[in-house]
């Protein structure tokens, strides 16, 4: 007689299980693979510092904080880490620029720029980023510094004075800023204070004056010129009158006879010569001169 068995009804055969258990393992080892492929994606990584940089190395945590791990100098990389992150730190010299405006001793405005070439010191990534503010080391704790060195060093000039003596200024500052820079990880290379700018008005006094002061210079050399000219033309009168009294001297008839006969020779003896007649004196001498 057949009849309905519950617990054959609620327990499906063994077979059943089984091949459930096998879809369901499945399952969980491809959803366990992504979960790794998607943690080995983001987790592991392999940082880079490129040359000219310091790497600051740190890992980090799904729970807890972010620790210090190394560093590195580049080109170079870590090798793949879990969790590993660099903030790469540029250590080659740079020109750092500031513009001022700066009120002279005598009450003048003044406008220039100053320059400074400056980097970190080598090895000292790990101070860099965890004291002075990392990548943007210069405009968190050094610009200002920077600064005050530059006004210092300005401020007691007067205006015409500081824009003849920019190297002087310059000096100056460099004392003070390196001064200030003792024993932090920073080196200097050079600062240059640039052209000082001095009020329109001033300006335009001290182009006159610098004008005035061309235009009297060109007058002097202009008299100089007419001196030199008028001892030229003295000494060469008297090189001519010095020249005449010599000529003069030695200019006598029988020297001008003695002349004539030597041209006369000459022409006698030219092949193309033509034969002219000049009255003679006594002697067959040409006359040179009359007796009254």
């Amino acid at each position: 007689m057949a009849y309905n068995d519950p617990l054959r009804m609620q327990f499906p055969k063994f077979s059943v299980w089984k091949g459930s258990g096998k879809f369901f393992l499945w399952i969980i080892i491809v959803i366990a693979l992504v979960i790794f492929a998607i943690a080995s994606f983001y987790g592991f990584k392999n940082p880079y510092t490129p040359p000219g940089h310091e790497g600051y190395i740190k890992r980090g945590a799904i729970v807890g904080q972010v620790t210090y791990y190394g560093s590195q100098v580049g080109p170079a990389s870590t090798g793949l880490g879990w969790l590993l992150y660099v903030e790469n730190i540029d250590f080659r010299w740079r020109t750092f620029s500031e513009k001022f405006m700066v009120m002279s001793a005598d009450n003048l405005e003044l406008n220039f720029n100053a320059h400074v070439v400056m980097r970190p010191k080598p090895g000292s990534v790990k101070e860099i980023v965890e004291i002075y503010g990392g990548e943007n080391w210069y405009d968190r704790t050094i610009a200002e510094p920077f600064r005050n060195a530059v006004y210092e060093a300005v401020a007691g000039y007067k205006a015409l004075e500081a824009k003849d003596k920019r190297e002087i200024i310059a000096d100056n500052v460099r004392k003070k800023f390196n001064s200030y820079l003792t024993g932090k990880p920073f080196q200097v290379a050079s600062i240059v204070v640039g052209t000082i700018n001095l009020p329109q008005k001033v300006a335009q006094s001290q182009e006159l004056k610098i004008a005035k002061q061309t235009e009297l210079e060109q007058k002097d050399f202009e008299i100089e010129i007419e001196k030199k000219n008028k001892e030229m033309k003295i000494i060469e009168a008297e090189g001519i009158a010095a020249a005449q009294k010599i000529i003069n001297e030695t200019l006598t008839p029988q020297y001008l006879q003695h002349e004539a006969i030597q041209a006369q020779i000459q022409m006698a003896n030219s092949p193309n010569h033509t034969t002219v007649y000049i009255p003679s004196g006594a002697n067959g001498i040409p006359l040179v001169k009359t007796v009254p």
